[in-house]
């Protein structure tokens, strides 16, 4: 399999005019610099590395609500809508926002899972047969944490979470917790956690952002989020001075899973450079799984966007990447390759 056009290389996502082949393996074989005609723009598919994907049976609702009131556990709404659905309503719910993201370029999302075993049980049968992989990042009980993927604890303020960290670790599985979301409180206890990833971190100090440059814990952002729940921005620039950063949607109720409305987001809210935001739609969430995928190299499986650009919208662009980053959009979407 071969495409043509401007390749976004290896880890830096250089632009290159080339071709980029993959072979029958699904892995990338070679990416040969060469003139090419095709206008298209071709990037590593989308790495999602936070989203709820439950909460799609209750999209917009609870306009106006609070941050605790939308979500907090165990009697925010999204959690009394989650016990009120049934099975076959969830699952409908997350096979149609698994689509949409597979459509819009996403080929793995690190879903943090409510309802326990269950809960993971409804994600697996949601993405079966699916091009996109969906993590499950459980929670509520050890049991939940070696049915899926790893645990994805709410926050340490919501509990000890001694022993589940101790399980996972045990397990060879990542912990991730959301911290500093609402307010401070909740980030040295995380920390204390040694987790594998903080979720949000909008209220963090220097003595916070010290302490995750000494760890190199990564963070995963979630700017649109942030704002819908009236919790502020992350210091964008501040963090990823210190860490790696990660891009994530959140909650299917508040935002739609678009990485590209994301970054856009993320763009015209922040300083941080266009490629900066782009690695961490794709790159850096890669790594924090270790995946095959997510960066365009030799060697890699080959899991691809290919963008149309001659579309109306992108044809006559003069900067590639940040052309994806700030505007680009599900429209633009020419191809979505899936290769294993």
């Amino acid at each position: 399999m071969e495409r043509t056009g401007t390749i976004l290389r290896g880890p830096a996502l250089e632009p290159i005019s080339g071709r980029l082949v993959i072979g029958e393996d699904g892995r990338i074989e070679a990416i040969e610099p060469e003139p090419v005609e095709s206008e298209d723009i071709i990037l590593p598919a989308f790495i999602n590395a936070h989203t709820h994907v439950g909460d799609s049976i209750a999209k917009e609702a609870g306009g106006g609500l609070s941050l605790e009131a939308l979500v907090a556990p165990p009697d925010g709404l999204k959690h009394r809508l989650l016990r009120a659905a049934s099975r076959e309503e969830l699952v409908g719910a997350i096979e149609q926002t698994l689509s949409f993201m597979e459509r819009a370029g996403t080929a793995a999302c690190y879903d943090f899972r409510e309802g326990d075993v269950e809960g993971v049980e409804h994600l697996r049968e949601a993405a079966a047969g699916r091009a996109i992989d969906a993590y499950a990042f459980a929670r509520g009980s050890v049991a939940a944490m070696e049915a899926g993927d790893g645990f994805g604890a709410s926050g340490a303020n919501d509990g000890e979470f001694a022993e589940e960290r101790a399980a996972t670790r045990a397990a060879g599985k990542p912990f991730f917790i959301h911290a500093g979301e609402g307010d401070a409180t909740d980030l040295q206890p995380a920390l204390d956690l040694e987790p594998d990833a903080l979720i949000h971190v909008v209220h963090p100090d220097e003595t916070h952002l010290e302490r995750i440059a000494t760890a190199g814990v990564p963070v995963v952002v979630c700017p649109r989020s942030n704002l819908v729940t009236g919790v502020g921005l992350p210091p964008f620039e501040a963090l990823a001075e210190r860490t790696t950063l990660a891009l994530g949607t959140d909650n299917v109720m508040l935002n739609a899973p678009s990485m590209f409305r994301e970054m856009a987001f993320c763009a015209k809210l922040s300083d941080l450079p266009a490629t900066t935001i782009l690695q961490m739609a794709t790159v850096n969430g890669s790594a924090m799984l270790d995946l095959e995928y997510g960066v365009l190299e030799p060697g890699r499986v080959g899991r691809v966007l290919v963008l149309d650009g001659e579309s109306p919208n992108l044809a006559g662009v003069r900067d590639p990447v940040r052309a994806v980053v700030r505007r680009a959009g599900v429209d633009d979407v020419k191809e979505v390759i899936v290769a294993d």
